[in-house]
């Protein structure tokens, strides 16, 4: 019985190119709004939001759900 000791971080074509725009984009704190980050990424703000748990999970970017007021913020740090 042979377990992995690593979890599995696969991410979607989706979540590469959200977590590639995080990490090209945020500085040491920033705060996005997942209708921004849809807006630049061709994507529903429904569709960030739905991804965001599989990129913090198997990014290296801390990412944190931040406020919900006019949409969901992100608080990401490097």
């Amino acid at each position: 019985m042979s377990a992995s000791a690593e979890p599995t971080t696969t991410m979607s074509e989706k979540q590469r190119r959200i977590a590639s725009f995080l990490e090209e984009n945020a500085t040491t704190q920033t705060y996005f709004k997942s209708r921004l980050i849809g807006d630049e990424l061709g994507m529903s703000a429904k569709e960030v939001g739905a991804n965001m748990r599989a990129v913090r999970e198997a990014s290296a970017l801390s990412i944190e759900k931040w406020g919900y007021s006019s949409g969901t913020t992100w608080k990401v740090t490097a």
